[in-house]
């Protein structure tokens, strides 16, 4: 440990210290930050992994003993200083005055965020160790994986722990320290099998094996081959460690005993003496390994780092122009401005809805939108013309062979004709309605964006908005479907007295001459007559389906320009909408105002005050 302290302190205390201060700023809720998290299956011995790295005991048990992720901040302290500790979670904060107290505290931070049960919860505890015999070192310690629930789990506990780890190891930004048994088949364990889902090359994947004490005579060349990376190979590879056992724990053998025990039994063993002279084995090489991982994880992720919260604080720094100096604090004056805020986003809306450039600088145009929309609609038309043609010539055959009365050749029983047309209508009516709702829905959406950006920096404000706009986007929607099914019902209606109608019916009967012409007998056959009749069918289905796609687009037109967001200006709660002016000044004060490049991490908390 003194040789590590010696030889990286200058180097490694600062760059774990960026990180901690970030991830303590609330930096982490916007952007990822490097950081271990520390991964395996119940009783694979992390947590003795991670007392033999802290030097204080945590939490054991049977069962999920790691039930929300802990957060460990080490910090190495000079020779001969006092032990420092400190829990916090949520709003909570206690010092703690000596090691002994560590664990009783965690499991009343674990009672106090997720009960005296046996869930889980994605509330973080951070404790804080600062001891001459630490690592400088953040890990974060994540919940067993579990396969079976006990009596009082959730029958999903097993997807909940696997959910909940996911979400930590499928950053970029997370290294995941897999701890995984000796005495058990490294390719069947659950741990590495989900870190290899979200890191398919090992690149950020470091394996500890386990409990090498317990290995069966005869099998220990394959642990050696394992830390040799010659079975699952990981690009950071692996290392063992020998910590405490429940043997050693009940004969109260301390944790710098223990480290005694661990360095004398890779030194005397036969097969891991090997592995012990590489320094791929015992805890301090761990810590010294992973000490170096994390520093040069973070390292090479400042630069993408400085770049998002550059882009952040640029955003941020827009949303506050948009601000200006706040609403004034005269009431009369006050309540112009709020006028003068809706009329504008209001007029913002009507711009989005022609294609226009918006004064909120907001960069959409839900004419384009619809567009993709209405070609889809479309598609589904000509599909459905297809499918038409087929199934009508089909009905026709049967009509001439089971149902043809005493017609003359040539004529078309009109009852027929009219069923047949109304069926293919109602085929229709269901999907155009739900084509109506969908691009209700994408109205409604972009316009919520738009609210979000036009009215930046007024939370209830926009708020109102949003409910005043799913008011609208209800009420107009339910007209309009209203009107669609009407249509519809009209369209049942069959109309053979229509010119484009008439027209349409001449041109497929000329482009039907074109391609034959019928000899005498068809002329006088019964033949003539499911022509005809198709003729007739698919000249009308083609007007009848292009007027209902014509309908729809005038329908939502008119939706999207209802507009009533002036009633918004009208309410007394003008207080209500625009925030203190105090507020907004503050903010501003947050972003500008923090001088020089040495206080450049103070100016990182600003991201997070308004995303």
């Amino acid at each position: 440990m003194n040789s590590l302290n010696q030889q990286y302190e200058e180097k490694v205390r600062p760059c774990i210290d960026l990180i901690d201060k970030l991830r303590s700023l609330g930096v982490e809720k916007d952007l990822a930050l490097p950081a271990i998290a520390v991964i395996g299956d119940q009783s694979s011995g992390k947590s003795s992994v991670l007392e033999a790295l802290s030097g204080v005991a945590l939490p054991r048990g049977v069962g999920i003993v790691t039930r929300c992720p802990l957060e460990l901040k080490m910090t190495r302290k000079k020779k001969g200083e006092a032990w420092y500790g400190k829990i916090s979670y949520r709003d909570y904060n206690e010092e703690l005055k000596k090691p002994s107290l560590v664990e009783k505290k965690i499991r009343e931070a674990q009672d106090k965020l997720v009960g005296n049960g046996t869930g889980i919860s994605n509330d973080l505890i951070s404790l804080q160790i600062a001891s001459p015999d630490v690592p400088d070192l953040t890990l974060i310690d994540l919940p067993g994986i579990t396969r079976v629930a006990v009596s009082g789990q959730s029958e999903d506990i097993g997807e909940q722990i696997k959910r909940l780890i996911q979400n930590n190891i499928r950053k970029q930004e997370t290294i995941s320290l897999v701890v995984v048994p000796c005495n058990v088949d490294i390719a069947t364990t659950e741990a590495l099998r989900m870190a290899q889902q979200v890191d398919p090359e090992g690149e950020r994947t470091l394996g500890i094996l386990t409990k090498p004490d317990l290995v069966d005579k005869g099998t220990e060349e394959n642990v050696v081959k394992i830390v040799h990376n010659e079975v699952i190979p990981l690009k950071k590879g692996y290392m063992v460690v020998k910590c405490r056992g429940q043997k050693e724990i009940t004969e109260k053998v301390s944790l710098s005993e223990a480290l005694k025990n661990e360095e004398a039994f890779f030194k005397e063993h036969a097969h891991f003496q090997t592995l012990f002279d590489e320094g791929q084995a015992t805890v301090p090489k761990l810590a010294e390994k992973l000490t170096l991982e994390l520093v040069h994880h973070i390292q090479t992720s400042l630069p993408r780092l400085d770049e998002q919260i550059q882009k952040k604080l640029k955003q941020t720094r827009a949303n506050l122009d948009k601000l200006s100096n706040g609403p004034p604090s005269d009431a009369i004056e006050r309540l112009g401005f709020l006028i003068d805020r809706v009329s504008a986003f209001t007029q913002d809306a009507i711009s989005l809805t022609k294609g226009e450039e918006l004064k909120c600088g907001y960069k959409s145009s839900i004419f384009s939108l619809l567009r993709g929309q209405f070609a889809v609609w479309r598609k589904a038309i000509e599909t459905s013309g297809t499918n038409f043609n087929w199934n009508i010539q089909r009905e026709v055959s049967q009509y001439e062979r089971k149902y043809r009365g005493r017609e003359l050749p040539g004529f078309i029983n009109y009852k027929t004709f009219e069923a047949m047309i109304q069926e293919q209508i109602k085929q229709l009516e269901e999907p155009a309605v739900q084509k109506l709702k969908d691009v209700s829905e994408l109205v409604k959406k972009e316009l919520f964006e738009l609210a979000q950006s036009s009215l930046v920096g007024f939370p209830n404000l926009i708020r109102t908005a949003m409910l005043k706009i799913e008011d609208i986007r209800t009420k107009r929607e339910a007209e309009a479907e209203a009107i669609l099914r009407l249509q519809f019902q009209m369209e049942l209606i069959v109309y053979t007295q229509d010119t484009t109608y008439s027209q349409m019916l001449a041109k497929r009967k000329k482009e039907d001459k074109e391609e034959a012409v019928n000899s005498l007998v068809n002329n006088n056959s019964s033949g003539a007559t499911p022509k005809e009749m198709l003729k007739h069918l698919k000249s009308y289905y083609q007007v009848n389906v292009t007027e209902t796609l014509f309908f729809m687009f005038t329908s939502v037109q008119k939706q999207i320009f209802y507009l009533e967001m002036f009633g918004l200006s009208n309410s007394n709660n003008v207080s209500l909408f625009l925030p203190n002016n105090l507020l907004i000044q503050n903010k501003c004060f947050n972003v500008f105002s923090k001088p020089g490049p040495n206080s450049g991490l103070t100016v990182l908390e600003t991201p997070t005050i308004f995303l």
